[in-house]
């Protein structure tokens, strides 16, 4: 039998995620050394001054939903509840929805992955219940120790891709075990229903440390004093925010608390309302608030595995798993370099230390983990994937845009 080798990538910047700049980095499945020379038998590859980061956390989406496109009726709205009103008869009556919700189950939630590993996302969090297909469809890490409920809107009411209902919150929350994340839509909307609803989920005592609160379009500078108190946190999804209500939670104001800030995360949301993937959301973000590059690798990083009560992720450090991205050298500073990204843009995404998408040049990553690779093609860039990954994408009934076997 043949072993896999470790690979060392040299002349890189590395973003080992607390500061570190390292020039280098070995990994086999886990990480074996930041900033180490190259060892006796290594696979050494010269990156050329590309940028390489912990594989990046998409803090909320709907895996299964990503395949629609963008979906309203109205340019804006006041609260999610009249989108969700809107839609109702187009679920039921419009032929190309129709014929997206009769793709397998698997297969949709396969393209929702696919999305998020393309842009050099490693793991993500779906809000919906843990479907079996996750274990055996999705080529990335899926947050699966978790609470959710869809919002106060959906409590009774169809949210999940079976048609489970939302979840009173109240029982849903008490089911969550108090060192796993409890997900919540809140305050989705910027009128009076949306705003009072903080107050609602504080009267029911689920405004606790573990509670993740998505969207907070409506939330108050006071009310978010009380979220940071109960030591809370919120995911950021501008871009949907934007499409459905014009506006989005001032995140600057929040950052500048000197520390009284929720812990804040960014996550695309579906392609029903979001971005296309977790790189535009970056830059939507950028675009919509005077953040700084560095809190928004916070946001797709460490602080996203703080949230989400994922220690071993959004970090590179010795002996944590092999989950790196690899982006391409275009002359700035290695954050700037990430949001000025395309997934054309993206080298390499490595999933415990597996290699799943590359450029061509890395086929001695795939080769030193005995990993076997297939040809294909991203936005008419030439790329080679995982054999299996490759199959699927050719199998898939549904296309990803852009993406193809070759």
């Amino acid at each position: 039998m043949i072993w896999a080798q470790p690979v060392s990538i040299v002349n890189a910047r590395v973003v080992a995620g607390d500061g570190l700049v390292a020039d280098s980095v070995r990994f086999s499945t886990r990480v074996l050394g930041v900033g180490a020379a190259p060892r006796h038998g290594d696979t050494v590859i010269d990156a050329a001054g590309a940028v390489v980061l912990p594989g990046l956390i998409n803090a909320h989406d709907h895996l299964e939903l990503n395949h629609y496109g963008q979906l309203k009726g109205r340019d804006r709205y006041a609260n999610a509840a009249e989108w969700i009103d809107d839609l109702r008869p187009r679920l039921a009556g419009d032929e190309a929805i129709r014929r997206g919700r009769a793709h397998p189950l698997g297969e949709r939630l396969f393209v929702g992955a696919l999305k998020n590993l393309l842009a050099g996302v490693t793991m993500v969090a779906h809000h919906n219940p843990f479907y079996a297909e996750l274990r055996r469809t999705v080529p990335i890490r899926v947050v699966r120790r978790y609470g959710w409920a869809h919002s106060f809107e959906l409590e009774r009411q169809p949210a999940g891709a079976r048609g489970e209902p939302g979840g009173e919150i109240a029982a849903r929350w008490r089911a969550t075990p108090a060192d796993a994340p409890f997900m919540v839509h809140l305050a989705e909307g910027v009128d009076a229903a949306a705003c009072g609803e903080l107050a609602r989920l504080e009267a029911l005592g689920c405004l606790q440390a573990n509670t993740v609160l998505v969207h907070g379009v409506a939330i108050d500078d006071v009310g978010w004093q009380r979220v940071a108190r109960a030591g809370a946190g919120m995911v950021w999804c501008p871009a949907s925010n934007v499409f459905l209500f014009g506006r989005t939670p001032s995140v600057r104001a929040l950052l500048d608390r000197n520390g009284g800030a929720p812990r804040i995360a960014l996550g695309t949301d579906s392609r029903i309302t979001g971005s296309r993937d977790l790189l535009d959301e970056l830059r939507v973000a950028r675009a919509t608030a005077p953040v700084t590059a560095e809190e928004l690798f916070a946001m797709v990083t460490h602080t996203a595995a703080s949230l989400l009560r994922q220690p071993r992720a959004g970090r590179i450090a010795v002996g944590l798993p092999a989950d790196l991205t690899m982006i391409a050298a275009n002359g700035s500073a290695p954050l700037d370099t990430l949001l000025a990204a395309t997934r054309r843009d993206v080298r390499l995404v490595v999933v415990d230390g597996r290699p799943l998408v590359a450029d061509p040049d890395l086929l001695p990553v795939f080769e030193a983990r005995r990993v076997v690779p297939r040809p294909m093609r991203v936005d008419d860039a030439a790329k080679i994937g995982e054999s299996g990954l490759v199959r699927r994408i050719a199998g898939c009934p549904i296309v990803e845009p852009g993406v193809s076997a070759a």
